[in-house]
């Protein structure tokens, strides 16, 4: 499926959820077997602070405090590597990517960036900021899923 991630009348980037098979909930999303992308073309520019905050923002709003707590070296990892990044600007494209075999890739514009995060449970915790309980916006979860 895919989405618009709009806040008022800016639309900060256009996202793309790939899955080996058609998944119409979440539940069926992050229960799918095999790789799994989540793709952003981004359509502002954005500093990569602003972009790891909306990421912290995402998992304390989807993730308990257990979860957190259990994943906390690899968000802590996760939050440096997207500041890294400097700024991501207009036309550039991230992608999340779940590799069984080798655990959560984050590239922009097909380049990797930092080494791969282990643990399907990181990459659900990362997919539920777009399309678990309390996403980062409605229609782009639904539009993820197929739903608009």
């Amino acid at each position: 499926g895919v989405g618009l991630r709009a806040v008022a009348w800016i639309k900060g980037y256009a996202a793309g959820l790939y899955l080996g098979q058609t998944a119409r909930t979440a539940e069926a999303a992050l229960a799918a077997p095999g790789p799994k992308r989540v793709r952003m073309r981004m359509m502002v520019e954005v500093e990569s602070k602003e972009f790891a905050k909306a990421f912290e923002k995402g998992m304390k709003r989807n993730l308990t405090a257990a979860e957190r707590d259990a994943l906390a070296d690899r968000i802590e990892r996760f939050d440096r590597t997207v500041l890294a990044l400097g700024v991501l600007k207009k036309g550039d494209v991230v992608d999340l990517d779940w590799l069984p075999a080798r655990g959560l890739v984050l590239s922009v514009n097909g380049q990797p960036r930092g080494e791969p995060f282990a643990g399907e449970a990181f990459y659900a915790a990362i997919l539920k900021i777009f399309i678990g309980p309390d996403p980062v916006d409605d229609r782009l979860k639904a539009g993820l899923l197929g739903q608009a």
